[in-house]
């Protein structure tokens, strides 16, 4: 694991410098001057906004205990709670936890974050440059989320750690890397498991461009990676690892849902409504699949497919983005850090669609609004999931064909 690791450290090097050699210089320097002027945005609002504790100090607590020797997830627990995060989490924060002096330099763990922001939008950038899809201008509304710059430097979620490997994966998927990427997404799941919802995605993808036979190995790749990471813990309370970590059926705060305030909490609480979400859930990731398969020329077989079988990076990306999407949609709850599990994958998934610009831009402007509204309201709410329902149905209404076609980026937006 450790080989595969420094080999995509090399390989993502190497990436920043073919897009120097393949890009026009002009867009070179317009990334460039993205990043740039990110950086020093990101600086002002360390320097300038308070922080906001929210989780931090719990995480702390909850790998101070793992690093004093306490390796039963029962036991291991924050001001917030239990800890319920998988092992990766707990390596990460247990450095970040030596590296800030035991949690305490808050503004040292900023400039971390910052760090993980910043890599972030460069890895989200290349793919954009890679997949194609939308006009230049439009990247700029990468930068544009006064929630997404709150969450990474103002809060610290680890959620941020998480989608920062996922974008690395996808990186690597985008180049039909698929066993390293497979490396690199099965650490993003063992820092938050809501990496998970991109998982219909990558099936689709892997049995499409390795066929059964190839697939298996690529999914088994992500489970080794699993058990090594979290085998100190499986070797002595497995039971307690599994449940923690793991745990799917957990049922998060009414107070805190961004996207279904205008529910009753009984409601939001009862199983009733788990239940049908999963089921949309489960039947729209179906449905589009479907339409995946029909609509491309790149069928499912069982013989391992040859390297001249390969997915083009348009295709593979919003094969991902849409299959994440369709999780975000049923969501049972979102939270406010919840937002940049798709806040970067939204400019993409909305030039998809076949629609007039004032109407993307007023989807982008609607979820930006709910996510910034606080606390939520059952209006905004309300707004957020038109917004999704009105994107996601736009999603399924336009075409494929050409997702398998890589297509220009400085096309005009028609």
């Amino acid at each position: 694991m450790y080989k595969s690791m420094s080999s995509c450290i090399s390989f993502f090097c190497k990436e920043i410098l073919a897009l120097q050699r393949e890009s026009a210089l002009v867009f070179f320097y317009f990334l460039i001057a993205l990043v740039v002027f990110d950086c020093l945005g990101s600086f002002l609002i360390i320097q300038k906004v308070s922080y906001t504790e929210i989780d931090w100090i719990a995480y702390m607590q909850e790998v101070k205990g793992f690093l004093g020797g306490e390796y039963n997830y029962y036991n291991l627990k924050g001001d917030t709670g239990p800890l319920v995060y998988p092992a990766g989490f707990v390596y990460i924060y247990s450095a970040l936890f030596y590296l800030t002096n035991e949690g305490e330099d808050i503004r040292l763990a900023q400039y971390i974050f910052m760090g993980v922001y910043i890599a972030t939008l460069v890895a989200v950038l290349i793919i954009y440059s890679k997949a194609g899809g939308l006009p230049c201008w439009a990247l700029v509304l990468l930068l544009a989320s006064k929630r997404i710059h709150s969450i990474y430097m103002l809060r610290c979620f680890n959620d941020g750690v998480a989608m920062l490997l996922l974008y690395l994966a996808v990186l690597l998927f985008i180049h039909n890397r698929w066993r390293a990427g497979c490396v690199l997404y099965s650490v993003a799941v063992s820092v938050k498991m809501n990496i998970l919802l991109f998982a219909p995605g990558l099936l689709l993808l892997l049995l499409q461009s390795q066929g059964v036979f190839g697939a298996i190995p690529c999914l088994a790749v992500c489970a080794v990676v699993q058990v090594a990471l979290g085998l100190p813990f499986l070797l002595r309370y497995p039971v307690a690892y599994v449940h923690r970590s793991f745990e799917l059926g957990r049922v998060f705060l009414f107070k805190w849902t961004v996207n279904f305030k205008f529910l009753d909490e009984q409601v939001f609480t009862s199983k009733m409504l788990s239940f049908v979400l999963l089921t949309f859930m489960v039947l729209t990731l179906a449905v589009f699949a479907v339409k995946w398969l029909s609509s491309t020329n790149c069928m499912v077989g069982f013989q391992y497919n040859d390297s001249s079988k390969k997915l083009t990076p348009y295709y593979t990306t919003l094969t991902l983005f849409v299959s994440n999407f369709i999780g975000v949609v049923f969501a049972r709850s979102l939270h406010y850090q919840f937002y940049c599990w798709y806040f970067h994958a939204l400019p993409f998934l909305v030039w998809h669609c076949r629609m007039s610009l004032w109407i993307r831009l007023s989807i982008l402007i609607s979820i930006e609004f709910a996510f910034n509204k606080y606390p939520a309201s059952p209006e905004s709410s309300m707004i957020l999931q038109l917004s999704h329902i009105l994107l996601l149905g736009a999603l399924w209404m336009s075409p494929l064909q050409n997702a398998m076609h890589k297509q220009n980026l400085t096309r005009k937006d028609k």
